[in-house]
């Protein structure tokens, strides 16, 4: 088994990617893993302006700190018929310099829908893995996308949880339920994973 870091302090995101790429031999520790260690995370900005630039300074900063083959992804929301400029891309949560509150997030996209319609939105993913200083592998593909979703002008009538706040407004196009409805399972299905196993069989193909 080859073992990789995973930049981030995701336990969910670690553990799903660890079961989606160990049939592939790789066996993947988590920032949490170093800490245990005693070791200290650096902090790294995340100021670039696409999801692959942010994946980009994570993977390359945890290189540099540790040594050792690491990857990192990142991701942006994504607008179809909006403007360039009202599009969020990484900047979900920071509107015109001000970084907003979950409620403040409710009201501005809601806002946008009721001025443009319901929006089909995706989060468009990126991936960068740094196996050493001559070999970098990065892509953001579609294959990495996550299923289209609308985005409504009304928030779920009764269910809101603090940190994710653009899932009151995300409806599900397949069912017309909002996300908060969603049996697990379902809801699982949203984020595909497919895109970064097919990312990892060809970097495994070229050290061959």
């Amino acid at each position: 088994m080859e073992k990789i870091l995973y930049g981030t302090g995701n336990l969910a995101k670690l553990e799903s990617m660890k079961s989606r790429l160990e049939p592939l031999g790789i066996a993947l520790l988590g920032l949490q893993d170093l800490i245990a260690e005693g070791k200290s995370i650096p902090k790294v900005s995340e100021d670039g302006n696409t999801p692959l630039e942010n994946a980009r300074q994570k993977a390359t900063a945890y290189y540099e700190a540790f040594r050792i083959p690491v990857f990192s992804c990142d991701s942006g929301l994504y607008f179809d018929n909006v403007p360039d400029e009202m599009q969020p891309g990484v900047h979900v949560r920071n509107v015109h310099g001000k970084c907003l509150s979950d409620d403040e997030m409710i009201a501005y996209y809601a806002g946008l829908a009721q001025k443009y319609g319901n929006l089909k939105a995706r989060y468009k993913n990126a991936i960068c893995f740094v196996r050493d200083e001559a070999h970098i592998y990065e892509a953001m593909e579609p294959s990495m996308e996550s299923e289209p979703f609308l985005l409504m002008d009304r928030p779920h009538s009764a269910i809101r949880k603090a940190g994710f706040p653009l899932d009151s407004l995300s409806v599900d196009m397949k069912s017309g339920q909002y996300y908060y409805d969603l049996p697990s399972d379902r809801l699982e299905q949203v984020a595909v994973e497919d895109g970064f196993l097919e990312f990892f069989r060809k970097v495994l193909a070229l050290k061959k």
